[in-house]
C-alpha cells in the first residue's frame, strides 16, 4: 500500500506555533494590535471612572491628581492604556492602507509592519517619559 501525503490540518503546540509566528514582523504586529485592543477595551472602565470622578466637583478633582495619580501603579495603569492606545491606532492605519491596496505584497508588508512597530515604539516611549517620569 503506497503512502499518501494527507493534506489534513495538523494540531500545532503553542511553542510551535510561536516559534513560527515570533520570526515574522507582520505576525507579530497583529498580534499586538489584538493584544492592544484588548488591553484598551479592559481599561476603558477604569479610567471613565476617574475622569468622571475628576469632573464631578472641585473637590474630585483635587482628589484624583493628589490621591489618585499620586500613586505610581496608576500612572503606569494610565500608561499602558495610553500605549495600547497608540499601538492600535498606529497599527490600525497600517490595517487600513492594506486594505486601500497599499503595502499588500509580502515585502511591502513587511516593511509596512516594521514601520508601524517603530513608530508604536517611539510613540509609546515619549508617553512613557510624559506620564511616568515628568
Amino acid at each position: 500500500m503506497p503512502a499518501v501525503k494527507s493534506n489534513r490540518p495538523v494540531n500545532l503546540t503553542m511553542g510551535q506555533v510561536l516559534a513560527v509566528n515570533l520570526r515574522s514582523p507582520v505576525a507579530i504586529a497583529s498580534i499586538l494590535h489584538r493584544l492592544s485592543g484588548v488591553i484598551v477595551f479592559l481599561l476603558i472602565p477604569i479610567l471613565l471612572w476617574i475622569l468622571d470622578k475628576s469632573l464631578s466637583s472641585a473637590d474630585g478633582f483635587t482628589y484624583v491628581k493628589e490621591h489618585i495619580f499620586g500613586h505610581i501603579a496608576v500612572r503606569l495603569l494610565v500608561w499602558a492604556f495610553v500605549a495600547g492606545l497608540i499601538y492600535h491606532f498606529v497599527a490600525g492605519v497600517r490595517h487600513l492602507l492594506a486594505d486601500a491596496g497599499y503595502y499588500e505584497e509580502l515585502h511591502s508588508g513587511r516593511v509596512a509592519a516594521i514601520v508601524s512597530l517603530v513608530l508604536s515604539a517611539i510613540g509609546i516611549v515619549a508617553a512613557f517619559i510624559w506620564i511616568v517620569v515628568l
